[in-house]
């Protein structure tokens, strides 16, 4: 089955943005508007809530990956929708989970924040194999957010990986 297209019937606004809550999720508060790298610009949107879920339990940290994940589907299936275009770049709710994940259970310093951020946009721009399985067959609001998601639970075990021979 073919991916549906990208190609937006409503060319997204930052007016446009402000009439949805779902389209102010799924544009990442605005950052899937940034005219260069919209989805770097939405890995930043995790950061808060990465020391938001970090600053509890590891249950509160899985529960918030969760709801951030679900909130995704449906933010973005609607912003799909009203844009008559399957995961444009302007949506980068994908890319908060994916970070969220990418950093489950890894120390909050800088060094590790980064690697992070680097090692999943990287993955998330390479999308290997299966990732890119996920990405061209998978659609609607699951369809934008599973690679991501895939992408990010990659990273994570690569991290832990490196942590352990560290």
């Amino acid at each position: 089955m073919d991916k549906p297209s990208n190609q937006p019937k409503v060319q997204p606004t930052l007016s446009w943005m402000m009439k949805s809550p779902a389209r102010i999720l799924a544009l990442g508060f605005g950052t899937g508007l940034a005219p260069i790298v919209p989805g770097t610009f939405g890995t930043l949107v995790a950061l808060p809530l990465i020391f938001l879920f970090a600053a509890g339990p590891l249950w509160f940290y899985i529960v918030g990956i969760i709801g951030v994940s679900a909130i995704g589907i449906w933010a973005a299936e609607t912003a799909c929708n009203d844009m008559g275009a399957h995961d444009h770049n302007s949506i980068v709710w994908d890319e908060v989970a994916g970070y969220l994940v990418t950093m489950l259970l890894l120390p909050l310093t800088w060094q590790w924040l980064l690697a992070g951020f680097i090692l999943f946009r990287l993955v998330d721009i390479i999308k290997p194999w299966p990732i890119n399985l996920l990405d061209r067959n998978v659609h609607g609001g699951f369809g934008v957010m599973i690679d991501d998601i895939a992408a990010g639970a990659v990273c994570c075990a690569a991290l832990h990986a490196v942590r352990y021979f560290l």
